[in-house]
Protein backbone atom coordinates (compact mmCIF):
# COMPACT_ATOMS: atom_id res chain seq x y z
CA UNK A 1 0.00 0.00 0.00
CA UNK A 2 1.54 3.33 -1.07
CA UNK A 3 1.49 6.62 0.80
CA UNK A 4 -1.30 8.09 -1.35
CA UNK A 5 -3.60 5.18 -0.50
CA UNK A 6 -2.86 5.59 3.20
CA UNK A 7 -3.66 9.30 3.04
CA UNK A 8 -6.96 8.69 1.24
CA UNK A 9 -8.21 6.69 4.21
CA UNK A 10 -8.11 9.68 6.59
CA UNK A 11 -11.20 11.69 7.59
CA UNK A 12 -11.46 15.49 7.43
CA UNK A 13 -11.92 15.76 11.21
CA UNK A 14 -9.04 13.45 12.09
CA UNK A 15 -5.78 15.03 13.29
CA UNK A 16 -2.89 14.81 10.80
CA UNK A 17 -1.35 11.33 10.90
CA UNK A 18 2.36 10.85 10.27
CA UNK A 19 2.68 8.63 7.20
CA UNK A 20 6.44 8.61 6.69
CA UNK A 21 9.64 10.35 7.70
CA UNK A 22 12.84 10.71 5.70
CA UNK A 23 16.20 11.56 7.24
CA UNK A 24 19.53 12.64 5.74
CA UNK A 25 21.64 9.75 4.52
CA UNK A 26 25.04 11.29 5.22
CA UNK A 27 27.01 12.49 8.20
CA UNK A 28 27.33 16.28 8.82
CA UNK A 29 30.04 17.88 6.70
CA UNK A 30 30.27 21.17 8.58
CA UNK A 31 30.69 22.27 12.15
CA UNK A 32 28.18 25.11 12.09
CA UNK A 33 24.55 24.38 12.87
CA UNK A 34 23.05 26.29 9.96
CA UNK A 35 24.16 23.67 7.44
CA UNK A 36 21.67 20.94 8.29
CA UNK A 37 18.18 22.47 8.19
CA UNK A 38 15.49 21.50 5.69
CA UNK A 39 14.57 25.03 4.67
CA UNK A 40 12.46 24.00 1.72
CA UNK A 41 10.45 21.07 0.34
CA UNK A 42 8.47 20.95 -2.92
CA UNK A 43 6.30 18.71 -5.09
CA UNK A 44 6.45 19.00 -8.86
CA UNK A 45 3.29 20.47 -10.45
CA UNK A 46 2.21 17.08 -11.82
CA UNK A 47 2.89 15.36 -8.49
CA UNK A 48 5.44 12.92 -9.93
CA UNK A 49 8.48 14.24 -8.01
CA UNK A 50 9.31 15.38 -4.50
CA UNK A 51 12.33 17.63 -3.84
CA UNK A 52 13.91 17.74 -0.41
CA UNK A 53 16.63 20.11 0.75
CA UNK A 54 18.10 17.79 3.35
CA UNK A 55 20.95 20.03 4.51
CA UNK A 56 24.69 20.21 3.77
CA UNK A 57 24.06 21.43 0.21
CA UNK A 58 22.37 18.16 -0.77
CA UNK A 59 19.02 17.86 -2.56
CA UNK A 60 17.13 14.63 -3.07
CA UNK A 61 14.78 14.26 -6.02
CA UNK A 62 12.44 11.39 -5.21
CA UNK A 63 9.85 9.88 -7.59
CA UNK A 64 6.38 10.03 -6.08
CA UNK A 65 4.69 8.17 -4.49
CA UNK A 66 7.19 6.78 -2.01
CA UNK A 67 7.80 3.08 -2.23
CA UNK A 68 7.10 0.65 0.59
CA UNK A 69 10.68 0.51 1.84
CA UNK A 70 10.73 4.30 2.25
CA UNK A 71 7.65 4.20 4.48
CA UNK A 72 9.64 2.38 7.15
CA UNK A 73 11.45 4.86 9.46
CA UNK A 74 14.55 2.64 9.64
CA UNK A 75 15.12 2.53 5.90
CA UNK A 76 17.23 5.42 4.59
CA UNK A 77 19.82 5.83 1.89
CA UNK A 78 23.28 4.98 3.23
CA UNK A 79 26.03 7.58 3.26
CA UNK A 80 27.95 5.93 0.42
CA UNK A 81 25.16 6.68 -2.06
CA UNK A 82 24.99 10.42 -1.42
CA UNK A 83 27.32 12.10 -3.87
CA UNK A 84 27.14 14.55 -6.72
CA UNK A 85 25.01 13.34 -9.60
CA UNK A 86 24.19 9.96 -8.04
CA UNK A 87 21.12 8.09 -9.24
CA UNK A 88 19.15 5.20 -7.83
CA UNK A 89 16.94 3.18 -10.18
CA UNK A 90 13.27 3.09 -9.20
CA UNK A 91 10.35 1.19 -10.64
CA UNK A 92 9.41 2.48 -14.07
CA UNK A 93 11.46 5.11 -15.88
CA UNK A 94 11.96 7.56 -13.01
CA UNK A 95 15.21 7.54 -11.07
CA UNK A 96 15.86 8.92 -7.62
CA UNK A 97 18.59 11.56 -7.80
CA UNK A 98 20.95 13.23 -5.36
CA UNK A 99 22.12 16.72 -6.35
CA UNK A 100 25.14 18.29 -4.72
CA UNK A 101 24.75 22.08 -4.91
CA UNK A 102 28.03 22.82 -3.15
CA UNK A 103 26.33 25.43 -0.94
CA UNK A 104 23.61 25.45 1.71
CA UNK A 105 20.22 25.25 -0.04
CA UNK A 106 17.59 27.72 1.18
CA UNK A 107 14.85 27.53 -1.44
CA UNK A 108 13.39 25.13 -4.01
CA UNK A 109 10.90 25.62 -6.84
CA UNK A 110 9.71 23.45 -9.73
CA UNK A 111 8.96 24.90 -13.14
CA UNK A 112 7.70 23.26 -16.33
CA UNK A 113 7.08 24.14 -19.95
CA UNK A 114 5.60 22.20 -22.88
CA UNK A 115 7.57 24.20 -25.45
CA UNK A 116 10.82 25.68 -24.16
CA UNK A 117 13.13 27.66 -26.40
CA UNK A 118 16.67 28.85 -25.90
CA UNK A 119 20.10 27.43 -26.50
CA UNK A 120 20.29 25.58 -23.17
CA UNK A 121 16.70 24.35 -22.79
CA UNK A 122 15.82 23.16 -26.26
CA UNK A 123 18.25 20.19 -26.51
CA UNK A 124 16.96 18.81 -23.20
CA UNK A 125 13.37 19.23 -24.29
CA UNK A 126 14.02 17.43 -27.59
CA UNK A 127 15.72 14.60 -25.69
CA UNK A 128 12.73 14.17 -23.37
CA UNK A 129 10.23 14.54 -26.24
CA UNK A 130 11.81 11.49 -27.83
CA UNK A 131 11.48 9.67 -24.52
CA UNK A 132 8.56 9.23 -22.15
CA UNK A 133 7.38 12.82 -21.80
CA UNK A 134 7.00 16.03 -23.77
CA UNK A 135 7.18 18.54 -20.90
CA UNK A 136 10.48 19.86 -19.62
CA UNK A 137 10.59 19.88 -15.81
CA UNK A 138 13.15 22.04 -13.99
CA UNK A 139 14.15 22.47 -10.35
CA UNK A 140 15.53 25.85 -9.25
CA UNK A 141 17.61 26.04 -6.06
CA UNK A 142 18.49 29.14 -4.06
CA UNK A 143 21.91 28.99 -2.42
CA UNK A 144 23.76 30.64 0.44
CA UNK A 145 26.32 32.28 -1.87
CA UNK A 146 23.62 34.22 -3.76
CA UNK A 147 23.60 31.92 -6.79
CA UNK A 148 20.62 30.11 -8.28
CA UNK A 149 21.25 26.68 -9.79
CA UNK A 150 18.64 25.26 -12.15
CA UNK A 151 18.55 21.51 -12.83
CA UNK A 152 16.90 19.29 -15.42
CA UNK A 153 14.82 16.95 -13.25
CA UNK A 154 14.75 14.07 -15.74
CA UNK A 155 18.53 13.87 -16.19
CA UNK A 156 19.82 15.55 -13.04
CA UNK A 157 22.03 17.84 -15.15
CA UNK A 158 22.83 21.41 -14.17
CA UNK A 159 21.45 23.80 -16.81
CA UNK A 160 21.97 27.26 -15.30
CA UNK A 161 24.07 28.87 -12.60
CA UNK A 162 22.46 32.30 -12.27
CA UNK A 163 24.45 34.97 -10.45
CA UNK A 164 23.56 38.50 -9.44
CA UNK A 165 22.24 38.37 -5.89
CA UNK A 166 24.67 39.61 -3.25
CA UNK A 167 23.42 37.43 -0.39
CA UNK A 168 21.46 34.26 0.40
CA UNK A 169 18.68 33.41 -2.07
CA UNK A 170 15.94 32.62 0.42
CA UNK A 171 13.01 31.72 -1.85
CA UNK A 172 12.03 31.13 -5.48
CA UNK A 173 8.82 30.95 -7.52
CA UNK A 174 8.05 29.95 -11.11
CA UNK A 175 5.13 31.15 -13.19
CA UNK A 176 2.63 28.35 -13.77
CA UNK A 177 1.81 29.18 -17.40
CA UNK A 178 4.90 27.52 -18.89
CA UNK A 179 6.64 30.82 -19.65
CA UNK A 180 9.69 29.76 -17.60
CA UNK A 181 9.82 33.07 -15.73
CA UNK A 182 11.58 32.60 -12.40
CA UNK A 183 11.43 35.01 -9.44
CA UNK A 184 14.11 34.87 -6.75
CA UNK A 185 14.06 36.57 -3.34
CA UNK A 186 17.24 37.35 -1.43
CA UNK A 187 18.68 38.67 1.77
CA UNK A 188 20.19 41.44 -0.36
CA UNK A 189 16.68 43.04 -0.08
CA UNK A 190 15.84 42.56 -3.77
CA UNK A 191 13.85 40.27 -6.01
CA UNK A 192 15.13 39.32 -9.43
CA UNK A 193 13.16 38.18 -12.48
CA UNK A 194 14.84 35.68 -14.82
CA UNK A 195 13.68 34.41 -18.22
CA UNK A 196 14.95 30.85 -18.65
CA UNK A 197 13.61 30.66 -22.20
CA UNK A 198 16.14 33.37 -22.98
CA UNK A 199 18.96 31.34 -21.47
CA UNK A 200 18.55 32.74 -17.96
CA UNK A 201 18.47 36.42 -18.91
CA UNK A 202 17.93 38.81 -15.99
CA UNK A 203 14.98 40.95 -17.05
CA UNK A 204 14.20 42.95 -13.90
CA UNK A 205 15.42 43.77 -10.40
CA UNK A 206 12.69 44.72 -7.91
CA UNK A 207 13.74 46.99 -5.06
CA UNK A 208 11.50 48.30 -2.32
CA UNK A 209 12.15 46.21 0.75
CA UNK A 210 14.35 47.53 3.56
CA UNK A 211 15.05 44.12 5.15
CA UNK A 212 15.89 40.58 4.06
CA UNK A 213 13.30 39.15 1.67
CA UNK A 214 12.06 35.87 3.15
CA UNK A 215 9.40 34.72 0.72
CA UNK A 216 7.96 35.27 -2.74
CA UNK A 217 4.85 33.82 -4.35
CA UNK A 218 3.46 34.25 -7.86
CA UNK A 219 -0.32 34.09 -8.19
CA UNK A 220 -1.59 31.05 -10.15
CA UNK A 221 -3.02 33.37 -12.83
CA UNK A 222 0.51 34.84 -13.19
CA UNK A 223 -0.71 38.42 -12.78
CA UNK A 224 0.74 39.24 -9.34
CA UNK A 225 3.79 38.66 -7.20
CA UNK A 226 3.79 38.88 -3.42
CA UNK A 227 7.02 39.37 -1.48
CA UNK A 228 7.52 39.23 2.28
CA UNK A 229 10.57 40.57 4.12
CA UNK A 230 11.59 41.24 7.71
CA UNK A 231 8.96 43.97 7.78
CA UNK A 232 5.42 44.35 9.09
CA UNK A 233 4.06 44.65 5.56
CA UNK A 234 4.14 42.77 2.27
CA UNK A 235 4.52 44.13 -1.24
CA UNK A 236 2.35 43.24 -4.23
CA UNK A 237 3.92 43.59 -7.69
CA UNK A 238 2.53 43.36 -11.20
CA UNK A 239 3.92 40.41 -13.14
CA UNK A 240 3.10 42.23 -16.36
CA UNK A 241 4.85 45.56 -15.79
CA UNK A 242 7.09 44.52 -12.83
CA UNK A 243 5.96 47.58 -10.90
CA UNK A 244 4.66 47.90 -7.35
CA UNK A 245 0.87 47.63 -7.10
CA UNK A 246 0.39 48.19 -3.36
CA UNK A 247 1.72 47.62 0.12
CA UNK A 248 -0.37 45.52 2.50
CA UNK A 249 -0.07 46.66 6.11
CA UNK A 250 -1.64 44.95 9.10
CA UNK A 251 0.88 42.69 10.81
CA UNK A 252 2.69 43.74 14.00
CA UNK A 253 5.95 41.92 13.31
CA UNK A 254 8.01 40.48 10.45
CA UNK A 255 6.08 38.65 7.73
CA UNK A 256 7.88 35.42 6.87
CA UNK A 257 5.61 33.45 4.54
CA UNK A 258 2.90 34.06 1.92
CA UNK A 259 0.81 32.07 -0.54
CA UNK A 260 -2.03 32.62 -3.02
CA UNK A 261 -5.21 30.56 -3.22
CA UNK A 262 -5.49 28.35 -6.33
CA UNK A 263 -7.91 30.82 -7.95
CA UNK A 264 -5.66 33.83 -7.08
CA UNK A 265 -8.56 35.51 -5.24
CA UNK A 266 -7.06 35.31 -1.74
CA UNK A 267 -3.58 35.93 -0.38
CA UNK A 268 -2.50 34.55 3.01
CA UNK A 269 0.45 35.94 4.99
CA UNK A 270 2.10 34.56 8.14
CA UNK A 271 4.05 36.60 10.66
CA UNK A 272 6.16 36.40 13.77
CA UNK A 273 3.26 38.26 15.44
CA UNK A 274 1.49 34.84 15.67
CA UNK A 275 -1.21 35.70 13.13
CA UNK A 276 -2.36 34.71 9.68
CA UNK A 277 -4.07 37.36 7.59
CA UNK A 278 -6.24 36.64 4.56
CA UNK A 279 -6.20 39.50 2.05
CA UNK A 280 -8.00 40.43 -1.11
CA UNK A 281 -4.96 41.12 -3.31
CA UNK A 282 -7.03 43.15 -5.78
CA UNK A 283 -8.32 45.68 -3.24
CA UNK A 284 -5.79 45.35 -0.41
CA UNK A 285 -8.65 44.68 2.01
CA UNK A 286 -8.09 42.42 5.02
CA UNK A 287 -10.66 39.63 4.73
CA UNK A 288 -9.91 37.72 7.92
CA UNK A 289 -7.30 37.47 10.66
CA UNK A 290 -6.46 34.22 12.45
CA UNK A 291 -4.59 34.26 15.75
CA UNK A 292 -2.44 31.31 16.79
CA UNK A 293 -3.30 30.43 20.37
CA UNK A 294 -0.73 27.99 21.74
CA UNK A 295 -1.88 24.38 21.93
CA UNK A 296 0.90 23.18 24.23
CA UNK A 297 -0.27 21.97 27.63
CA UNK A 298 3.12 22.85 29.10
CA UNK A 299 2.68 26.58 28.59
CA UNK A 300 1.28 28.94 31.20
CA UNK A 301 -1.78 30.51 29.61
CA UNK A 302 -1.98 33.17 32.34
CA UNK A 303 1.33 34.54 31.12
CA UNK A 304 1.37 33.98 27.36
CA UNK A 305 4.59 34.31 25.40
CA UNK A 306 3.65 35.28 21.82
CA UNK A 307 7.06 34.40 20.44
CA UNK A 308 6.37 30.73 21.14
CA UNK A 309 3.70 30.80 18.43
CA UNK A 310 5.71 32.80 15.90
CA UNK A 311 4.85 31.44 12.48
CA UNK A 312 7.33 29.88 10.09
CA UNK A 313 5.30 28.78 7.07
CA UNK A 314 1.81 28.84 5.58
CA UNK A 315 0.36 27.30 2.41
CA UNK A 316 -3.00 26.81 0.67
CA UNK A 317 -4.39 23.37 -0.10
CA UNK A 318 -4.99 22.50 -3.77
CA UNK A 319 -8.76 22.77 -3.30
CA UNK A 320 -8.47 26.27 -1.84
CA UNK A 321 -10.57 25.35 1.20
CA UNK A 322 -7.80 24.75 3.74
CA UNK A 323 -4.56 26.23 5.04
CA UNK A 324 -1.61 24.63 6.77
CA UNK A 325 0.66 26.52 9.14
CA UNK A 326 3.79 25.75 11.15
CA UNK A 327 4.57 27.68 14.32
CA UNK A 328 7.37 27.77 16.87
CA UNK A 329 5.09 26.27 19.52
CA UNK A 330 5.90 22.94 17.80
CA UNK A 331 2.53 22.35 16.17
CA UNK A 332 1.29 21.85 12.65
CA UNK A 333 -2.21 23.27 12.24
CA UNK A 334 -4.79 22.65 9.53
CA UNK A 335 -7.34 25.43 9.08
CA UNK A 336 -10.65 25.65 7.27
CA UNK A 337 -11.38 29.00 5.63
CA UNK A 338 -14.78 28.85 7.31
CA UNK A 339 -13.50 28.55 10.89
CA UNK A 340 -11.46 30.68 13.31
CA UNK A 341 -10.21 27.64 15.24
CA UNK A 342 -7.87 24.99 13.80
CA UNK A 343 -9.63 22.11 12.12
CA UNK A 344 -6.91 19.78 13.44
CA UNK A 345 -3.32 19.84 14.66
CA UNK A 346 -0.31 17.61 15.25
CA UNK A 347 3.01 18.04 17.08
CA UNK A 348 5.95 18.90 14.81
CA UNK A 349 9.31 19.62 16.41
CA UNK A 350 11.24 22.58 14.97
CA UNK A 351 9.16 22.81 11.80
CA UNK A 352 10.39 25.26 9.15
CA UNK A 353 8.39 24.72 5.95
CA UNK A 354 5.29 23.00 4.64
CA UNK A 355 3.65 22.27 1.30
CA UNK A 356 0.67 20.27 0.03
CA UNK A 357 0.78 17.47 -2.50
CA UNK A 358 -0.78 19.00 -5.66
CA UNK A 359 -3.55 16.41 -5.79
CA UNK A 360 -4.43 16.86 -2.12
CA UNK A 361 -4.56 14.53 0.85
CA UNK A 362 -0.87 14.80 1.84
CA UNK A 363 1.22 17.53 3.46
CA UNK A 364 5.02 17.59 3.65
CA UNK A 365 6.93 19.42 6.41
CA UNK A 366 10.65 20.07 6.84
CA UNK A 367 12.47 20.78 10.11
CA UNK A 368 15.75 21.99 11.57
CA UNK A 369 17.20 18.48 11.84
CA UNK A 370 17.19 17.97 8.09
CA UNK A 371 14.19 15.63 8.25
CA UNK A 372 11.02 15.70 6.18
CA UNK A 373 7.71 14.27 7.33
CA UNK A 374 4.57 13.39 5.38
CA UNK A 375 1.16 13.87 6.99
CA UNK A 376 -2.43 13.15 6.09
CA UNK A 377 -4.36 16.27 5.09
CA UNK A 378 -8.09 16.92 4.57
CA UNK A 379 -9.42 15.42 1.37
CA UNK A 380 -12.94 16.68 0.73
CA UNK A 381 -15.35 16.84 -2.17
CA UNK A 382 -15.69 20.53 -2.95
CA UNK A 383 -19.23 21.87 -3.05
CA UNK A 384 -20.67 23.02 -6.37
CA UNK A 385 -20.84 26.53 -4.91
CA UNK A 386 -17.13 26.58 -4.19
CA UNK A 387 -16.25 25.06 -7.58
CA UNK A 388 -18.28 27.75 -9.33
CA UNK A 389 -16.66 30.46 -7.22
CA UNK A 390 -13.16 29.16 -7.97
CA UNK A 391 -13.87 28.88 -11.70
CA UNK A 392 -15.25 32.41 -11.81
CA UNK A 393 -12.45 33.96 -9.75
CA UNK A 394 -9.78 32.44 -11.95
CA UNK A 395 -10.54 35.12 -14.56
CA UNK A 396 -12.60 37.80 -12.77
CA UNK A 397 -10.80 40.18 -10.36
CA UNK A 398 -12.69 41.59 -7.38
CA UNK A 399 -13.73 44.87 -8.99
CA UNK A 400 -15.35 43.01 -11.88
CA UNK A 401 -17.21 40.72 -9.46
CA UNK A 402 -18.51 43.75 -7.55
CA UNK A 403 -19.79 45.22 -10.82
CA UNK A 404 -21.93 42.16 -11.62
CA UNK A 405 -25.75 42.68 -11.46
CA UNK A 406 -26.21 40.03 -8.73
CA UNK A 407 -27.37 40.13 -5.07
CA UNK A 408 -24.97 41.52 -2.48
CA UNK A 409 -24.74 38.28 -0.53
CA UNK A 410 -23.64 36.48 -3.67
CA UNK A 411 -20.94 39.10 -4.22
CA UNK A 412 -19.76 38.58 -0.62
CA UNK A 413 -19.50 34.85 -1.24
CA UNK A 414 -17.64 35.26 -4.53
CA UNK A 415 -15.13 37.64 -2.88
CA UNK A 416 -14.63 35.34 0.14
CA UNK A 417 -16.18 37.84 2.58
CA UNK A 418 -18.58 35.13 3.70
CA UNK A 419 -18.77 31.38 3.30
CA UNK A 420 -22.54 31.14 3.27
Amino acid sequence: MDINTLAAQSDINDPPVLLAELRPGREPLYDWKSSCETWSVAFSPDGSWFAWSQGHGIIKLIPWPLEDEQLRPSSYRPKSQCYKGSEVQRKGSLKEKVLDCGQIVWGLAFGSSPSPVGRKLWPHFRQQEAGSGSTLLLLATGLSNGHVKVWDVQTGRLLFNLSGHQDVVRDLSFTTNGSMILVTASRDKTLRIWDLKKDGKLIQVLSGHTHWVYCCSISPDCSMLCSAAGENSVLLWSMRSYTLIRKLEGHQNSVVSCDFSPDSAVLVTASYDTTLILWDPYTGEKIRQIIHVSLSRDLDYSNPEPQLSSLRSVCFSPDGLHLASLADDRFLRIWSLELQEPLSSAPVTNGLCCTFYPRGGILATGNRDGHVQFWTAPRVLSSLRHLCRSALRCFLPTYQVLALPIPGKMKEFLTYRTNY
